[in-house]
């Protein structure tokens, strides 16, 4: 039976399922769901920062992790790093197009844990009690 160019582009499309352990969707999700990459994209989200105005931002979090967040960004294609030769070095950290269309998703989990958290820390209290 001779197939369309149409059947055959669409028989190679490959199905992404980030609920198989397989699945290169897993470790996106994966990157995005850690918390601090939701507040850097979150930070970001108003243009481009310097590292150290994230730091005075994202409080809590350590140098370390959050260059290894920005590191995962980057190599996700989700932010840009540029980097300004003057004395002192001037890095700044810009969300690309990929990275905006992140903003919506993220700032919209931020706001619901914002409005939730005390329906949340009481069912905490609750299952405390029940243990």
């Amino acid at each position: 039976m001779t197939r369309t160019a149409e059947q055959r582009r669409s028989d190679e499309k490959v199905v992404y399922n980030a609920f198989m352990a397989t699945c290169p969707t897993r470790q996106v999700l994966a990157t995005i769901a850690e918390k601090w990459a939701a507040l850097v994209v979150s930070a970001l989200a108003d243009g481009p920062r310097r590292h150290g105005e994230l730091m005075k931002t994202i409080r809590g979090a350590s140098q370390k992790m959050l260059t290894q967040t920005l590191r995962k960004l980057e190599r996700d294609g989700l932010l840009t790093r540029t980097v300004t030769p003057t004395v002192p070095v001037r890095v700044d950290y810009e969300l690309t197009d990929l990275g905006r269309t992140l903003v919506p998703v993220l700032v919209a989990v931020k706001t619901w844990s914002e409005t939730h958290i005390e329906e949340v820390m009481a069912a905490r209290d609750a299952f405390e009690e029940d243990e």
